[in-house]
């Protein structure tokens, strides 16, 4: 029988766990949840950000910034942001306790120097893909089920694409945490809401 749903893992590295340079508080705690949830797909894909050291997105690289200030990019605003997931560095690596070796595909996002990418299917120009998209379309995968880091952030922006896109979208919520800027995480479940991304929790999957 076709498979046509996958399980999208987004972003479990260290330095979005606690003591990672741009920590989600308790983010380690889907771990678990995840490696569960992966024995019941056939279909797994891993994301990781995987910046270079002189990234646009970090605010290193802009003499006088602050993280978590705001500039203005050729694709418009951006959040500068601690160094992290920096290509090679051991923030970068996936959680030690991830089950990572059973994936079909680890899409690996934010190399572009000049583009953030939030989205696993587009960098933050809203026009370069990442190939993930051409990738599920040769699978014939039409529902995916996102999982990971962070709810307000990579999830959103990869389950609002999806549901753009034409998938059929469910999020996790008790395999996803949240970073929470400003009331961020509320205006990332309305809009993944208005854009008909379904909510589950783990317990209704495995």
């Amino acid at each position: 029988m076709a498979v046509s749903k996958a399980l999208l893992v987004i972003d479990v590295q260290n330095d979005f766990c606690p003591g990672g340079c741009l920590a989600v508080d308790c983010g380690d705690e889907v771990v678990p949840v995840v490696n569960r949830l992966l024995d019941c797909f056939q279909i797994s894909i891993l994301t990781q950000d995987w910046h270079p050291q002189n990234h646009a997105s970090l605010a290193s690289n802009h003499p006088g910034a602050e993280p978590f200030s705001t500039i203005n990019l050729s694709y418009g605003s951006q959040i500068l942001w601690p160094d992290h997931c920096v290509q090679g560095s051991a923030g970068a690596c996936f959680h030690p306790d991830l089950v990572t070796d059973s994936a079909d595909l680890i899409v690996r996002k934010g190399a572009n120097a000049q583009i953030d990418s939030y989205s696993a299917f587009f960098e933050n120009d809203r026009r370069t893909p990442t190939g993930l998209l051409g990738y599920l379309r040769e699978r014939a995968i039409d529902e995916l089920v996102l999982t990971g880091l962070a709810t307000d952030f990579c999830v959103r922006y990869t389950a609002v694409d999806a549901a753009a896109l034409g998938f059929k979208v469910r999020v996790v919520e008790d395999a996803c945490r949240a970073i929470d800027m400003d009331g961020s995480l509320d205006a990332a479940m309305t809009e993944m809401r208005d854009n008909g991304v379904a909510f589950v929790s783990s317990g209704a999957l495995i």
